[in-house]
């Protein structure tokens, strides 16, 4: 613990039992070793109490962080049910529009008999209509 050496331990026991004398040295001993016994237990109180402090400080980070995840994974659920609902109500939508065109494109994709003009009949008006474009520019560059 104090990291001393077996010399180290020799010289202060020597210079006890020249300071404290060999008659008070055993009394001194139990003393010394009550007191270094209780700084011991103080210490390792000490010791428990700050990691069950940090232990404690770490379960409120964690529940922190539970309760954020709860709450993301809320919103999250929140949004899938939103996005299968419009996900059916857009189905539904999609299958009522099928349902209605169905009908109206069977009648629109084939034109009704009798109304479809010819493709080039000779009484046609584009037959009968001169080419003018030539003309009309001769005109106006003549007038400028």
């Amino acid at each position: 613990m104090f990291d001393i050496g077996f010399w180290e331990v020799t010289i202060i026991a020597i210079i006890a039992l020249l300071v404290i004398g060999p008659d008070r040295l055993p009394e001194f001993a139990r003393t010394t070793g009550l007191w270094i016994r209780k700084a011991r237990q103080f210490l390792s109180g000490v010791k428990s109490d700050i990691d069950r402090e940090l232990r404690a400080e770490d379960l409120k980070r964690i529940l922190k962080q539970q309760e954020e995840f709860n709450a993301v994974h809320e919103i999250i659920e929140e949004t899938k049910a939103t996005i299968t609902d419009t996900t059916r109500q857009i189905s539904a939508i999609d299958d009522q529009t099928d349902a209605t065109e169905s009908p109206a494109n069977q009648s629109n994709s084939e034109p009704p008999p009798g109304n479809t003009p010819p493709p080039h009949a000779p009484g046609n008006a584009s037959d009968k209509a001169p080419n003018t474009s030539a003309t009309h520019d001769n005109q106006q560059s003549r007038n400028q």
